[in-house]
């Protein structure tokens, strides 16, 4: 079941599985910290707990640009590096492209970084989303 993350303790549990996309998240407190302060800026948790585990987790956000009109943003999706292959990443993405529609977006959009071509095989599958543009960074 996909559940909006919304306690510091619901938060809490999804930063094991978190924490294998972004591994800097290291201690559970400052990560319920985090996310709290991303909240206050648009930042939605979601975690797909199965039983009393999360086993997937997807934060994201929802904006509006002139390039892609009303659009849900991915900032993160990772499944739990041992309940890979098992439908959970599928099943967090049909939710959040469920979600989106929900919310009357255009578009859902995510960016992926260069080295994850597992991600990517699992993002082109079943021709669920298709590569449209680079992504560019400069570090201030």
């Amino acid at each position: 079941m996909v559940l909006i993350a919304q306690t510091d303790d619901e938060i809490r549990e999804c930063h094991p599985v978190m924490r294998q996309l972004r591994p800097q998240h290291d201690d559970a407190d400052a990560f319920v910290a985090r996310v709290r302060l991303q909240q206050s800026e648009g930042y939605v948790l979601a975690g797909l707990w199965d039983g009393d585990s999360v086993c997937a987790v997807a934060g994201f956000r929802l904006g509006n640009n002139l390039a892609w009109g009303k659009y849900l943003y991915v900032d993160d999706l990772v499944t739990d590096g041992t309940r890979r292959s098992k439908g959970h990443g599928k099943r967090l993405l049909d939710w959040l492209c469920a979600h989106a529609r929900e919310e009357a977006c255009d578009q859902l959009h995510l960016d992926s970084g260069v080295q994850r071509f597992a991600a990517h095989r699992f993002y082109l599958r079943d021709g669920h989303m298709s590569i449209t543009s680079h992504h560019f960074q400069l570090e201030l």
